[in-house]
């Protein structure tokens, strides 16, 4: 979907020669043109206008100096420096372009009639007056002369399977002798040569002896024929072997139309298109294809009588199997501007050289260009024009997406369309303007779109059409190039200036006294001194940015009553060209700096001066974005208001991490034709033609940020479903924006499908910092810190939500939510259900309890359904559910007879231990009676281990409380806790036993208040003192064990006592000098003495419950522990980390530092022990 634009042409009138051009070749090494004349030879640059060498042909003899001969070839042999030449009387003659002589080489005496060259310049093919082709190796030594016309097919002769010759198939009412008409009268009857791009074959189109009318011949290297054309009526001279070798184009007059052919190397036609004009209106002079096969130049001039006829040459590119006529160039019915020599330029494929006969050179240079509508709202339509001749093909992308040749719509104008643009004033976007070869400009509007217009697209109304009035911009054809439609009533275009450097910028307004034409008013036009090649605007600024062929940038300012240019340069001052010339430019703002971006024809894409990346096939900026597709097959979006120049060069040459949003693969070739603004599709274009619509992640996640912030919750909650987003960015993206406005995401939603579809996707995962991390400049929105999980949260604000609008209407989403908890409320959800089946809504719509259940068993496992229905103990809502499952009747009905036959707590607690809730089962068979079913609870307990909470289901005088503490003990004797079964069993009566307990855990004090209390006699408790001694020194517990022997074994012995110093006591009165220090001392005392406090707390705690005082021991142990956290958290405002880690000596250190850090670390060793004990 990509425009011819002609960059820059270059004019060239200084070259005055006698006769006129006949021949003319592009040398490839220097870029001069090399011309022929029935006089002379010259060597012509047309950059700088000077003559580089001539000779003359009539000197020597060479042609007849009555102008009478005729050059039938030109080409430039660069390997011998030479140009060769060959005449119609039947010389072949090299001009040395060193020392401007002539040499004949050789003389055919029939006459030559052409003389072609292979593309390696190793072989030359003679046609000869005689019919006869020469084929002769690049030194002129002959290899082969055949004749053209040969009977024979060629090695490629077809096979025929006996189904008759075409001679002999019936030919309709005009018979065989229509078969085959003569060539037109205008023929010129000269072979044609044309080699394929490789150089291994060669075709010659000629007219037959027989039958007068052309044929063509395809020949191998070796001048062996391989085939011959079939039959073709109508066929004229224009022959070109495509360079890709694909076709041979040439041309065909039909009986009701003129079309351009092609044909296969075996001589068999394929494919064609028509030309625009009737099969008598004009004639085809030549058919060129440009060195890259992508244009093919037709050179036309009218059929009417006299020399006065209108010439035309018409570039005719190919897309999707159509032909589309993308340039016309008119050069009028002068006969000394019509071109007599054509021809593209062998390096540059888009450059075309154009002599006249009055010896003035012309060079075209184009460009592809995506006209693309420079909106960047939702008003904008993404429109893309594409020019085919006289109509212009409109895709409007945002309403639909139509593959070429198709369109959503076409303008139809009288003559063919060279320049299309559309309007850059904001809301104004989607009106087009057209420039034709006649001079004309059309513009078209586009109304306000109808509901059914908006899914095809509007075709847009003409509302004016303007006449160019000056005539210095209809001398030449597209004398006037880079139209841009700035606003209303005015355009800006560019024209050659008085010299070949210089440009003319125009101003072109409607004039006063013309309501239908469009001038330049006074002072409305710019010279520059350079050739202008594009312009582009920017629709956010309004800037106009220019730039030079040698890729130096200006700026246009327009919007004053003297338009004038000057340089563009940054923040700093400093004046930005481009490195080497773009042919594709854009505006865009980069870090809030205007800068211009430009890719050249060797994909290097550049910001001013700087190379950004080297392997960018296409670009487009659309909303602070740049979108790019690279040679490496990826799409990359980039966000230019969060980087820098460095950040892109950075970015584009980086291959991107696994959740890179910015990267995305494409299909090898792939090139961007638009984006639609205000939205996530990006169409581009392949190599067939073809159109692909994606929605880059980039885009897409922008967009959607956008809509979140704004609330729009339904466009995010489509585009993120449509497009396969995780659902959990909306609440991820903003959690208390989500959770204060969730009624008005339940409002826009309005659907209970998709409030489902989204609590179904919740998950525990921040998508912010795992899949779609946010944008580096964008700020982090913390989840609410209420310590419950985010899903619960989500579930518990939508399901308060809408209980509150309307339970009746969101049923189901309630019952998700309760389904999708961490822990899902299966038995809450079936209580619901069956409050449904109780008591049926009235309201219209309403689920019915049916519908409920039927949902809860989509969401959930049916089985596990059955089991959460039996633990509600409703035995209705039970055969409800398993009414739904596969469950066999057999199976259930006997199991829920023999539950409904039980008492209720023992019904109760059969459930819960089918269901494998032992606590709840244990608290149920509690209830059924003391001693009846003790020992079934006994055994339950002592299965699950549940003592814990069977000590709180029995009173502590009851045997059944003694009998579960004696179990407990046991369990703990076999879990190694030999001291806490000494205490159960010491509080339940079992002091023999506790005695045991205490002297296995050497726990010496509880042994000792048993043994006391039992009694045992003196001398079992003082052997019971000396064993727990022995115990207690293997233990390294030796003051323990002293005391033992000492008042309960009657062992005496010494010790000595060591008194500490008593430490020297600071002050804490107020305003001492050693205040901090005191304080500081007395803090660290009292958390040291707190620390040692564990023990006696440990003890009292103990003792504690040995007397159950259970609810005192908790209260303690809960206190103990605030305590001990409240001073882990005053430590470091008490002592600062700072202070500890500041270093003595350093680089950076004073002497008063160094004094002031001396003095901190002198504190009190209290202080210092208290710190350490902490």
């Amino acid at each position: 979907m990509r425009n011819l634009k002609l960059l820059k042409s270059l004019r060239r009138s200084e070259l005055q020669g006698p006769g006129s051009p006949q021949c003319f070749y592009v040398r490839a090494d220097t870029g001069s043109l090399l011309i022929a004349s029935q006089y002379s030879i010259t060597e012509y640059d047309p950059r700088t206008g000077q003559v580089v060498s001539e000779a003359s042909l009539t000197a020597d003899s060479f042609l007849p100096e009555d102008g009478s001969g005729v050059v039938v070839g030109l080409q430039d042999l660069a390997e011998l420096e030479s140009a060769c030449l060959a005449t119609a009387s039947g010389d072949v003659v090299l001009f040395n372009l060193n020392t401007c002589q002539l040499e004949c080489v050789g003389s055919v005496d029939s006459g030559l009639t052409s003389m072609s060259w292979s593309p390696d310049e190793e072989l030359v093919i003679l046609t000869t007056g005689q019919e006869t082709i020469i084929m002769m190796t690049k030194d002129f030594e002959p290899i082969t002369e055949v004749g053209i016309h040969q009977d024979d097919f060629g090695e490629g002769k077809f096979i025929t399977v006996g189904w008759g010759k075409k001679e002999t198939q019936f030919h309709g009412s005009e018979g065989k002798q229509a078969e085959v008409q003569p060539t037109v009268a205008w023929d010129d009857r000269r072979p044609r040569v044309t080699w394929r791009g490789d150089g291994q074959l060669f075709a010659v189109s000629a007219i037959c002896p027989q039958t007068g009318a052309r044929k063509v011949r395809v020949w191998n290297r070796e001048g062996v024929l391989q085939a011959t054309s079939e039959p073709i009526n109508g066929l004229e001279q224009a022959l070109c072997w495509k360079p890709s070798g694909s076709l041979i184009a040439s041309t065909q007059r039909h009986p009701n139309k003129h079309s351009v052919v092609f044909m296969e190397k075996n001589g068999l036609l394929h494919g064609d298109f028509t030309l625009p004009f009737s099969k008598d209106q004009a004639k085809v002079k030549e058919l060129l294809w440009n060195s890259d096969s992508t244009v093919l130049a037709v050179w036309l001039e009218d059929m009417a009588a006299g020399e006065d006829g209108q010439v035309n040459i018409q570039l005719w590119t190919v897309g999707n199997y159509h032909w589309y006529l993308k340039q016309s160039l008119d050069f009028g019915r002068d006969p000394q501007k019509a071109p007599v020599c054509v021809c593209w330029d062998p390096e540059r494929p888009l450059q075309l050289h154009v002599v006249s006969r009055s010896w003035t050179s012309i060079t075209y240079d184009w460009g592809w260009m995506t006209e693309r509508s420079p909106g960047l709202d939702a008003t904008d339509n993404a429109n893309v024009a594409v020019i085919d001749g006289e109509k212009i093909l409109v895709t409007s992308f945002r309403q639909c997406v139509v593959p070429p040749p198709m369109s959503s719509f076409e303008l139809q104008l009288t003559s063919p369309v060279n320049q299309v643009t559309f309007l850059c004033r904001p809301q104004g976007t989607n009106q087009v303007a057209a420039f034709t070869a006649n001079g004309q400009i059309s513009i078209y509007s586009q109304g306000r779109l109808t509901k059914l217009a908006e899914c095809f697209g509007l075709p847009s109304k003409m509302s004016g059409i303007y006449l160019i009035i000056l005539a210095a911009l209809l001398d030449d054809p597209l004398a006037l190039r880079q139209l841009l439609w700035l606003e209303d009533e005015l355009f800006v275009g560019v024209s050659s200036g008085l010299l070949p450097t210089s440009s003319t910028l125009q101003m072109l307004r409607p004039v006063q006294d013309a309501t239908d034409t469009l001038g330049v008013r006074s002072a409305s036009k710019s010279i520059l001194d350079g050739v202008v090649v594009s312009v582009v605007h920017c629709s956010q600024t309004g800037t106009v940015a220019l730039q030079l062929e040698d890729g130096q940038i200006r700026k246009l300012v327009w919007d004053c009553p003297e338009p004038s240019v000057e340089d563009w340069r940054d923040s700093s001052g400093c004046r930005i060209n481009f490195p080497v010339p773009c042919i594709q430019t854009a505006l865009c703002s980069i870090s809030g700096e205007e800068c211009l971006l430009g890719l050249t024809d060797r994909s290097h894409l550049y910001a001013g001066d700087t190379e950004l990346a080297s392997n960018v096939c296409s670009f487009a900026v659309c909303n602070d974005f740049l979108l790019i597709t690279t040679h490496s097959h990826t799409c990359r979006c980039l966000h230019l208001g969060t980087l820098t120049v460095k950040g892109l060069q950075a970015a584009l040459a980086s291959d991107g991490s696994q959740n890179d949003e910015t990267l995305r693969r494409v299909e090898r070739g792939s090139r961007i034709v638009t984006v639609v603004p205000q939205d996530t599709r990006v169409i581009l274009q392949m190599p067939r033609g073809n159109l692909e619509t994606v929605h880059h992640r980039a885009l897409v996640l922008a967009q959607l940020r956008t809509w979140l912030d704004s609330l729009r919750f339904r466009d995010a909650f489509e585009c993120m479903r449509r497009l396969r987003i995780n659902l959990n960015l909306i609440y991820d993206h903003s959690p208390k924006v989500f959770l204060e406005k969730i009624q008005t995401f339940i409002t826009q939603l309005n659907s209970i499908n998709q409030i489902n579809l989204f609590l179904t996707e919740l998950k525990e995962e921040d998508t912010t910092s795992s899949m779609y991390p946010r944008p580096e400049s964008s700020s982090i929105q913390h989840q609410p810190s209420s310590g419950q999980k985010k899903v619960d949260v989500v579930c518990d604000a939508l399901r308060n939500a809408m209980e509150s609008m309307d339970p009746n209407k969101f049923c189901l989403s309630i019952l998700t939510a309760h389904v999708k908890k961490t822990v899902p409320e299966l038995e809450i959800a079936l209580q619901k259900v069956h409050e449904l089946r109780e008591n049926p809504p009235e309201a219209p719509g309403a689920v019915s309890a049916e519908e409920a259940l039927k949902y809860l068993l989509f969401l959930v496992n049916v089985n596990d359904l059955y089991e959460h229905s039996l633990g509600t103990y409703d035995f209705d809502l039970v055969l409800m559910v398993a009414e739904k499952s596969q469950k066999d009747p057999k199976e259930y009905l006997p199991f829920l007879n023999m539950l409904k036959s039980l008492e209720p707590n023992y019904q109760r607690y059969t459930i819960d231990k089918h269901l494998k809730r032992y606590k709840k089962a244990l608290l149920h068979l509690s209830k059924c009676g003391q001693s009846e079913h003790f020992g079934e609870a006994l055994q339950l307990v002592k299965e699950q281990k549940l003592y814990s909470e069977a000590l709180k289901l029995y009173a502590t005088d009851s045997v059944h409380y003694k009998a579960l503490n004696c179990a407990y003990a046991e369990h703990l004797v076999e879990h190694q806790q030999a001291e806490q079964a000494g205490l159960l069993l010491w509080r339940c009566g079992e002091p023999v036993r506790a005695l045991q307990a205490f002297a296995g855990s050497s726990s010496w004090r509880n042994a000792i208040c048993v043994a006391q209390q039992i009694p045992l006699p003196p001398d079992q408790l003082a052997l019971l003192a000396r064993d727990l001694a022995e115990k207690l020194t293997e233990q390294r517990r030796y003051a323990d064990a002293a005391l033992l022997l000492d008042q309960y074994a009657k062992v005496r012995s010494s010790a000595a006592n060591r008194r500490k110093a008593e430490r020297k006591k600071l002050s804490l009165k107020e305003g001492s000098p050693m205040e901090d220090r005191a304080l500081m001392y007395a803090l660290g005392e009292m958390i040291t003495s707190v620390d040692k406090m564990r023990e006696e707390v440990h003890n009292l705690l103990k003792a504690l419950v040995l007397f159950q005082f259970d609810k005192q021991a908790a209260k303690l142990q809960l206190s103990y522990e605030e305590a001990l956290q409240m001073m882990e958290a005053a430590v470091p405002e008490v002592w600062p980390e700072s202070l500890q880690n500041s270093q003595l000596t350093g680089p950076n250190s004073t002497a008063n530092s160094i004094m002031a850090s001396y003095q901190q670390q002198q504190r009190p060793a209290a202080s210092q022990q208290g710190q350490y004990n902490v």
